[in-house]
């Protein structure tokens, strides 16, 4: 069989019904997502899998689809397949069919409280005919949801990243000190060398690249943090800071001091020169950026950037 044959025998509709059960995991989430029947998206799968000549999906009951080699290619390829028909259909369409359908975000967890509901707004307002579908993640995760395509565009911190991955700098944030509104450097009021800091209990962001950028700071100065608690959640380590249980590093301040349980956490600059994480937005350099892609992109810049930030 050529391979002009089988282009014949593989339809976009097959190619849709097999990137959305890839992204959802679930040939029955997929039929779902698509206002179809959950054996149209099934018999679509084993129809490629068939003209291909190689599976497609481990299917696992407790687990749902996970991806073969095979099929993380086929949908890298088919999303940019996808991506670059969508464009040349906008263009053809005109501007006004240019900012409609789906636009797949991952957004790394600790940024999504502070930036996302003014991008997402904004984009309502201009564009209210666009779908945006946000996930948020760890750093490891939101590469690896670009790189296998779940995801075409990423609102992230410049970590984790190959170099198959372009980005655009938003903002470079310095990291500060996270206090008990009581403890003696807070009522002090000025920055902090990390000297001072290093035979206190610490407590931890424990998210992958963010625990090795923090415990960093500390040993490429000879100094080694005292870690005494650790927690994946920004607004945990934040109420047990404002709790007296030790101090931390954060990147992202809120516009309040209090926490959730009503404690309150005073935030101090470091006087030591720490080099500051960068805020991006990414997408995979192989695969041509749609124009909902663009939007989301100029509304992160009117949101987060240009000029870089100060965290304080």
């Amino acid at each position: 069989m050529t391979s002009t044959d089988l282009l014949r025998d593989i339809s976009l509709t097959q190619l849709r019904y097999f990137v959305r059960a890839a992204e959802r995991e679930s040939m029955t989430r997929a039929a779902e997502d698509l206002y179809v029947a959950q054996s149209a998206v099934s018999s679509s799968v084993a129809h490629l899998e068939r003209e291909l000549g190689v599976q497609l999906f481990i299917r696992q009951h407790a687990k749902g689809l996970i991806l073969t080699a095979a099929g993380r290619e086929l949908l890298l390829s088919t999303r940019q397949i996808l991506t670059s028909l969508a464009e040349s259909l906008e263009t053809i369409a005109g501007e006004a069919q240019a900012f409609t359908g789906i636009l797949q975000v991952v957004c790394f967890s600790p940024l999504a409280p502070f930036y996302l509901p003014a991008v997402l707004s904004g984009l309502k307002v201009a564009h209210p005919a666009l779908d945006v579908h946000v996930s948020e993640a760890d750093a490891i995760e939101v590469a690896q949801q670009l790189e296998t395509g779940k995801a075409e565009i990423a609102l992230t911190y410049d970590l984790a990243l190959t170099d198959a991955v372009d980005r655009e700098v938003l903002a470079e944030i310095r990291p500060y000190v996270a206090l008990p509104a009581g403890h003696l450097l807070a009522q002090r009021n000025t920055a902090v060398h990390l000297a001072e800091l290093a035979d206190d209990p610490m407590i931890l962001v424990d998210l992958p690249y963010s625990r090795d950028y923090f415990t960093g700071v500390f040993t490429e100065r000879g100094l080694q943090p005292n870690i005494q608690y650790r927690s994946s959640s920004y607004e945990t380590v934040r109420a047990m800071v404002a709790g007296g249980h030790g101090y931390s590093l954060l990147h992202q301040r809120p516009a309040t001091d209090s926490t959730y349980g009503g404690g309150r956490v005073a935030a101090l600059p470091i006087a030591d020169d720490v080099v500051p994480l960068r805020v991006v937005v990414a997408a995979l350099h192989s695969v041509r950026r749609s124009q909902r892609a663009r939007a989301f992109v100029d509304r992160c810049r009117e949101v987060i950037g240009p000029e870089p930030k100060s965290a304080g």
